[in-house]
């Protein structure tokens, strides 16, 4: 049975190719990775409304068979073109750092974890931004809600990275009504930001999904509607804490387990919330030239109320669970419309995709991991990305049986990395937590008791797998003893990009980010002025004055 399986797989591999895109050959692939521009007819600049959702799981929309109800989005996914083929990194920063700069985590440092609000960190200055690439070709750009991407100095706020305006949060996670965030013992502060100031004149105390679409709506009154708009609305929901108004609660008295009944909730009203961001498009003259992208920022969380079923693995994980989103693009602007585009995409593809929808520029010295995409999305045409670099992770927990000898002497299988080429991944090292979760809707009981799970018990000491995904798309059979040529490529391909990473971005907790320093507000504490040199100069003289006084004081007791 085994074997019938292996040999139906090789041969969907060997006759199945993908919608809207092409299969490639090992030969023809271009190692640098260079993002392509179409050359393309436009008279006009569109609106690009783009809205991200925090740890939406695959399942959870109407269109993929949940017990959801999200009838916005199943309507605008409808009449647009869904992209059921369409990879986010498996965290928050991550994802919101490759959509920022279209560059891979192995670029930009950030390939380990998420920025912590704690971190003299934050996305890398050097990286041009798509809001500074489009305000160059004169859009208006405006941000709404989480940011993620650091605080620690004033050169690392929206504001300072090509945003006009910015109302929301900078940190992860937050109380969806107060606003505040704990990050540890004694590390608690107000996380809601209008432009570089804490917002408390704006805080009502709403909760932030309604708060941040009215906001949006705001925006959409109040500017032009004959100068092109670029505006991100990237919504705290539907990640943990799991709150949300009642009335979006009765909705979901059937569903017994709590987590899962908040979480459908939840998603509920975000789904109200874009409705209600549509009718301000088309209230105020913006709908008819909009081009509007909707996308998850990774998979979702089961033990938070999220799925991904029938998908393997959660967030966090390079499982497809984690790293297959949910995602549509809608607008008039589309010739294809009421589609499924299967074409391979990646979240660095929106930066030269909306670069060049908005008539910018892109310059080879950018040094994009994205290609632009429009015309595969719109027209069905063939997809130029070949391959996704899920990512390199050399500081993560190392696979314990992993080895150089079990990556055929071309790559140590105890670092965690992960790569798709065509139809083939590849996975080394720990890619996180692998069951196959159901939905939660009909059980009272929290994952912890895992009866309702199907636990993989063949992984341990496993530090490598290939999975064709086009024919296995949840991960079921792991191809990599039957096809060693196919890892064999796949590891020297892995190796290839990794001598392109740059060192990873990952400091030490700086005791000068608590709020209790900053007037007990999560924000800037880096003296832009100060560099390194000057602080730890500063800190070694700070050290001999204070051993002075203990001397002095010594001396005076005597």
């Amino acid at each position: 049975m085994k074997m019938f399986i292996v040999s139906v797989l090789a041969s969907l591999f060997a006759f199945t190719s993908l919608t809207c895109g092409y299969q490639m050959s090992w030969g023809n692939w271009n190692g640098n990775s260079q993002n392509r521009v179409s050359n393309r007819d436009k008279t006009t600049q569109p609106h690009i409304i783009f809205i991200l959702v925090d740890d939406q799981g695959f399942r959870d929309v109407g269109y993929h068979g949940s017990e959801i109800k999200t009838p916005t989005l199943d309507r605008l996914a409808a009449q647009g073109v869904k992209l059921e083929n369409y990879y986010v990194q498996p965290l928050c920063s991550p994802s919101r750092s490759q959509l920022m700069t279209g560059r891979y985590q192995i670029h930009t440092g950030l390939q380990h974890s998420v920025i912590r609000p704690t971190q003299a960190n934050c996305l890398p200055l050097e990286n041009v931004t798509l809001p500074q690439k489009l305000r160059q070709a004169g859009y208006s750009t405006h941000m709404v809600g989480k940011w993620h991407l650091g605080f620690y100095k004033r050169g690392c706020m929206p504001t300072q990275r090509g945003f006009d305006t910015f109302f929301g949060s900078l940190l992860g996670s937050g109380d969806y009504y107060s606003h505040y965030k704990c990050d540890g013992p004694g590390m608690c502060g107000y996380d809601l930001y209008e432009g570089e100031e804490a917002a408390w004149e704006q805080d009502r105390g709403q909760y932030s999904t309604l708060m941040f679409t009215q906001k949006a709506v705001d925006i959409l009154a109040h500017h032009n509607p004959q100068k092109p708009l670029f505006l991100y609305l990237a919504f705290q929901a539907v990640h943990s804490p799991l709150q949300v108004p009642a009335l979006y609660l009765e909705r979901y008295k059937s569903i017994p387990n709590l987590h899962r009944r908040k979480y459908a909730a939840m998603v509920s009203c975000l789904d109200e919330a874009i409705h209600n961001l549509t009718l301000a498009l088309k209230r105020y003259g913006f709908y008819d030239d909009t081009v509007i992208v909707y996308s998850s920022d990774n998979g979702g969380q089961p033990m938070a109320g999220g799925n991904n079923w029938p998908l393997r693995g959660s967030k966090a994980t390079y499982w497809e669970g984690g790293i297959r989103a949910v995602g549509f693009v809608h607008s008039p602007l589309l010739v294809n419309k009421g589609t499924q585009c299967r074409a391979l995409i990646h979240i660095t593809d929106w930066f030269p995709t909306l670069v060049s929808l908005g008539e910018g520029t892109l310059d080879e010295d950018l040094n994009l991991d994205g290609y632009d995409v429009w015309e595969a999305i719109s027209e069905g045409r063939p997809s130029p990305r070949q391959d996704i670099l899920h990512n390199i992770d050399p500081i993560y927990t190392k696979a314990k049986n992993g080895s150089w000898k079990a990556g055929y002497g071309l790559w140590n299988t105890a670092i965690r990395a992960a790569l798709r080429v065509g139809h083939w991944k590849l996975l080394t090292g720990v890619p996180g937590y692998s069951d196959w979760v159901p939905p939660q809707t009909f059980s009272s009981q929290l994952l912890t008791n895992r009866w309702h799970n199907e636990r993989i018990r063949w992984d341990r000491g496993k530090s490598i797998w290939l999975f064709n995904i086009t024919a296995d798309p949840y991960e079921r059979v792991d191809l990599s003893l039957h096809y060693p040529h196919i890892v064999k490529m796949m590891l020297l391909r892995l190796a290839q990009y990794n001598r392109t990473a740059i060192p990873v971005r990952y400091p030490a907790k700086d005791s000068r980010s608590n709020p209790n320093f900053n007037g007990g507000v999560w924000g800037p504490w880096y003296k832009e002025e100060e560099d390194e040199d000057d602080r730890e100069t500063n800190l070694f003289t700070n050290y001999l004055a204070k051993k002075r006084r203990k001397k002095k004081a010594k001396k005076r007791k005597l």
